[in-house]
């Protein structure tokens, strides 16, 4: 059973409802879904991870309002040291959201906690009273999307929104979503494996192995991209690569390949990595003052 919501939302200009039991919103149908174009877009995901950590999250983003059709998209993070007054930061901004990148926002009143302590995607509605209470002037939030996503003891959320549409997105967008949230955590955690390896290397003199060590999630990552090539390409899962038992998947129905890679997404946030404390991750875009977004 899905548990109620943890905050009360009464007067606070927040609209909240859990799509896993939403059948108004499950009944919607507004889009067409490329297969072939969300799987080009998972594939740009995965090379960003490879070769630009301190980019994919952006990527990310980017990616969710053009699949989406999203006037705006953003992704945030916790920070739990913070004060309550500072509790959320927005690490990734896309569309009408851009002027709130690094933004500090409040514990409460916020989408971001219903959706993390409900634990699943939430479609919402921000209104004119919200912006009052945490003072600032943005456009209101007509249609959204927010669904939690964690690795380890980081935990965030990513945002699709509308501002001028009530019926902007479906259970469609919602599921391309879930597979995106994934990603940003596979991308966090990969950036922290980095370097919870390179300060073993430092501490143990053992760079060899430690690069060993290190090329493990490396190696499958191509790998997934390679099973991207070959999905896009059609070809069928007999000819997927097999050659390590983590990266195998389970065969699609026809028109219905993301399971099956949301499965081996799945399965890459799931292998170990040594237990040193993580770094912080690096802000998407160049580091700009962070603003901070009191409630009155």
């Amino acid at each position: 059973m899905i548990s109620p919501c943890p905050h009360h939302l009464d007067d606070t200009g927040i609209e909240a409802n859990d799509i896993r039991v939403d059948s108004d919103f499950s009944a919607r149908r507004l889009h067409t879904r490329d297969t072939e174009i969300q799987i080009v877009a998972m594939r740009r995901l995965v090379r960003a991870i490879l070769s630009d950590e301190k980019s994919v999250l952006q990527e990310l983003v980017d990616i969710a309002v053009e699949l989406c059709g999203a006037e705006s998209a953003g992704i945030s993070l916790e920070q739990p040291n913070a004060p309550d007054a500072t509790f959320y930061r927005w690490i990734a901004t896309n569309g009408a959201c851009n002027p709130f990148l690094n933004a500090q926002l409040p514990r409460y009143p916020s989408a971001c906690g219903v959706s993390l302590e409900r634990g699943g995607p939430q479609q919402f509605r921000f209104y004119k009273r919200f912006y009052d209470l945490i003072g600032i002037t943005a456009p209101e939030v007509t249609d959204g999307i927010v669904l939690p996503w964690s690795v380890d003891n980081i935990r965030g959320t990513l945002f699709i929104m509308a501002h001028s549409n009530r019926e902007a997105f479906d259970i469609g967008d919602c599921r391309m979503m879930e597979l995106l949230a994934e990603f940003a955590a596979l991308a966090i955690r990969q950036r922290r494996q980095q370097d919870a390896f390179l300060r073993q290397a430092t501490l143990s003199r053992s760079a060899a192995m430690a690069d060993t060590q290190a090329s493990q999630p490396t190696n499958a990552l191509k790998s997934l991209v390679h099973v991207l090539y070959l999905a896009e390409a059609g070809a069928p899962p007999a000819e997927f690569p097999a050659t390590e038992s983590y990266l195998s998947i389970p065969s699609p129905k026809p028109g219905d390949e993301l399971p099956p890679l949301a499965a081996l997404v799945n399965k890459l946030l799931s292998m170990p990595y040594p237990a040193s404390a993580p770094a912080s991750p690096s802000p998407t875009r160049t580091q700009r003052a962070s603003p901070v977004i009191r409630a009155h």
